[in-house]
């Protein structure tokens, strides 16, 4: 007997189910970096400015190297729809074998760091603490890479509670490793930074342990270590054509973000402060779109694997209304307890506080906006990703956050004097510009397109 047709409530029950885990492992990765900052904090501020400037480093070259990972999600979710067992193996081994082919090779810019770091003008302190930070840390790219991909493996199967328990088990490792490490406790050598970098590589190893005993015992008929060494090229090439688009447009909306900071820098420290302050406020709030945007990836995958054009427009509609919604809740509350957020970041007792709530009020009135549209570009990448589109998007991505919202930026900002609140105006319209041109790309192409070959009768096997 046929299913019947996917309501638009069966949808939104179906990406919550997916959805809430993964925003809970999104948010469980940020604690992650938060605790190591906090830790070496406490630890001295040298060491704090260190690892702020080696994160960065680290972060700019793991998120490169992840869009293999995430060219893995949608590949598996289409396949798992086809009931194609055979192809999920393969895809999810050459994206393995990508991961650690990039690993191998982004290495030594990290075990050699120093001339580089020194070059960009850094200080010989921190770019000494910096570099050995990166020195010893960068042996966890290699586990980093290979649990992104088993994660978005996972992910696309829709086992996402077991990948949000891996997360908080992550996170807990990582505190305990820091203190034990950075401090000397319990009976282990005061390290310091380096500790912050051992524990990094442990949290990577027991998340590495738990993802491939869990791949191995619960999921058996996929075998994927069994002949792991054999090579499926024409599998690599299409794995390599999907990622290398998805780790360049990540990087691109990343570097945006970093050029932002150093704008605001020429502003002065105080500024500087309020910037950091509201962009950490506005990216635990971004976890929330970017699991709804890991869902629409999965979602519009596995429609596209059922032939089900209904079913994947539905599903499109359904993410784009959770991501308003959840914009409305945060615009709410940036507008109605600004101040109160500010202060979670600021000691009662620090000169600078008036001058930094100020600034930091007006940024989070400005990210009301950046937030919303922020969700639809992210939301908007992760529908095009569902049906494999990665190239044109990743050019509309690169010329809206570098066309469009540096520029606007830097003018706004510093021609016409509106200091902070120019340079968020202008990101805010490079990420307006995204979410237009992204979700045009899927509505307007996408879905005429890749609509010619499916059923479009709605019908699908979910409860």
């Amino acid at each position: 007997m046929a299913n019947a047709v996917m309501t638009y409530p069966a949808h939104g029950r179906a990406v919550l189910r997916l959805g809430l885990p993964l925003i809970g492992g999104h948010m469980g990765q940020i604690a992650i970096g938060v605790t190591d900052s906090v830790m070496l904090g406490w630890y001295g501020i040298e060491e704090l400015a260190a690892v702020t400037l080696a994160g960065s480093v680290y972060f700019l070259l793991f998120l490169l190297g992840a869009g293999f990972a995430w060219a893995v999600m949608p590949m598996v979710a289409t396949f798992a729809a086809e009931q194609d067992e055979r192809s999920i193996r393969r895809a999810t081994r050459m994206g393995l074998w990508l991961s650690l082919l990039y690993a191998v090779c982004v290495m030594p810019l990290m075990l050699w760091s120093l001339p580089i770091l020194q070059l960009l003008g850094q200080g010989e302190t921190t770019s000494v603490l910096s570099a050995e930070y990166l020195r010893v840390a960068s042996w966890g790219i290699f586990p980093a890479l290979v649990v992104m991909t088993l994660k978005s493996y996972l992910a696309a199967l829709e086992r996402t509670q077991i990948v949000l328990w891996m997360t908080i088990a992550a996170a807990l490792a990582n505190g305990i490793a820091n203190y034990a490490l950075i401090y000397g406790n319990w009976g282990f050598p005061e390290l310091g930074i380096t500790g912050a970098a051992l524990a990094s590589i442990i949290t990577q190893l027991v998340m590495l342990a738990a993802v491939v005993i869990y791949a191995l015992r619960v999921l058996p008929e996929h075998a994927l270590f069994k002949r792991f060494w054999r090579a499926d090229w024409e599998m690599f090439r299409r794995v390599a054509r999907l990622g290398i688009p998805i780790g360049l447009t990540t990087l691109s909306e990343v570097g945006m973000f970093n050029a932002s900071a150093i704008m605001m820098g020429w502003l002065g420290t105080v500024p500087l402060a309020a910037h950091g302050i509201a962009m950490n406020i506005t990216s635990v709030m971004f976890m929330a779109h970017l699991g709804l945007a890991n869902v629409a990836t999965i979602r519009v995958g596995n429609a596209l694997g059922r032939q089900d054009r209904l079913h994947l427009i539905r599903g499109g509609h359904t993410v784009i209304c959770l991501s308003v919604l959840f914009s409305a809740a945060t615009i709410a509350l940036f507008l109605s307890v600004p101040e109160a957020l500010v202060s979670l970041f600021m000691q009662p007792q620090e000169p600078d506080r008036l001058e930094i709530l100020r600034i930091g009020v007006v940024l989070l009135a400005l990210a009301a906006l950046f937030q919303l549209v922020d969700g639809l570009q992210v939301v908007g990448l992760g529908l095009l990703r569902g049906v494999q589109d990665t190239g044109v998007p990743m050019l509309l991505a690169a010329v809206s956050y570098w066309g469009v919202g540096m520029p606007a930026g830097y003018v706004l900002g510093f021609v016409f004097g509106w200091d902070g609140a120019g340079i968020w105006l202008g990101m805010s319209l490079g990420l307006g510009t995204a979410a237009a041109l992204l979700n045009a790309r899927f509505w307007g192409w996408s879905v005429r397109e890749v609509g010619k070959s499916l059923s479009g009768d709605g019908r699908c096997s979910d409860p």
